[in-house]
């Protein structure tokens, strides 16, 4: 946030506006606050068993670069990764702002990991559901949330407060056309049932390197005799294995979301 950004987010007096205005100071894209009655996730935990005196979510938008769209792997993943980081910097900053500026409790949300893997990886806040009830986006036929400017090319982060702040409304237009291309891109047929991903299609291709291919991995490894172990460490797939292990995570599929023609430019 520069000089010219932090004197308009001072002078503002209504605490809505003063935090959209420091977060969108921050280079986020879009932002959005949703209170807590009005957030509803089936499958999560509710927020009042991990923030009991939680009112409000703070939602926060950012366009995906267009790193997704390279044909080469290596420059689609760092896209994500640099997004991510720079999300996770950006969600500590508001933290910090709604503590300082409001005296306010506030705990971030992260885009993905970590996770509590006992409990299938489920996030323990939906960011999908938080961004459609903080009026970002609706949810399209390929379950993310579509943005009204960027699609599908958005990630969300979040920060839990106990700032009693209005809810934005949320978006009356479906802005999903229903064209089945995302539906038609998916390489394993993830998308086949309409509104559920199947993740034991979906993760194993797009998180190749992730928990089930590293236990894929040692389990063939601790199989397999000395020579072809020698071997197998010598593959790339275990080069690959190595550098999630240092790098992160690593996102390699992002056919529906490059395919999905809504707010593409």
């Amino acid at each position: 946030m520069n000089n010219k950004q932090s004197e308009i987010t001072a002078k503002l007096t209504n605490p809505s506006e003063k935090i959209k205005a420091f977060v969108l100071g921050l280079g986020v894209d879009d932002v959005g606050i949703a209170a807590v009655y009005n957030y509803n996730s089936p499958l999560s935990p509710k927020i009042e068993s991990i923030f009991p005196e939680a009112k409000s979510l703070i939602v926060l938008a950012y366009k995906e670069p267009s790193n997704c769209d390279s044909p080469n792997r290596q420059i689609a993943i760092n896209g994500r990764l640099d997004l991510i980081e720079f999300s996770r910097s950006c969600s500590y900053r508001l933290a910090r702002f709604l503590e300082k500026e409001f005296d306010a409790r506030a705990m971030t949300v992260p885009y993905s990991y970590p996770l509590d893997m006992s409990n299938r990886g489920l996030a323990d806040v939906s960011l999908r559901h938080a961004a459609v009830a903080a009026g970002l986006g609706t949810m399209g036929r390929l379950n993310l949330v579509i943005h009204p400017c960027f699609g599908v090319r958005v990630i969300f982060t979040a920060v839990l407060c106990d700032l009693n702040l209005p809810s934005d409304p949320p978006l009356k237009e479906n802005l999903c056309i229903k064209c089945n291309i995302c539906v038609e891109s998916c390489p394993v047929g993830a998308l086949d049932v309409e509104g559920k991903t199947d993740v034991s299609k979906c993760s194993p291709h797009i998180q190749p390197h992730g928990l089930r291919g590293t236990i894929s991995f040692w389990q063939k490894f601790a199989d397999s005799p000395p020579k072809e172990q020698k071997e197998m460490l010598m593959d790339n797939s275990f080069m690959e294995l190595w550098q999630a292990g240092i790098v992160g995570n690593l996102y390699v599929c992002f056919r529906c979301r490059n395919a999905c023609p809504v707010g593409r430019r």
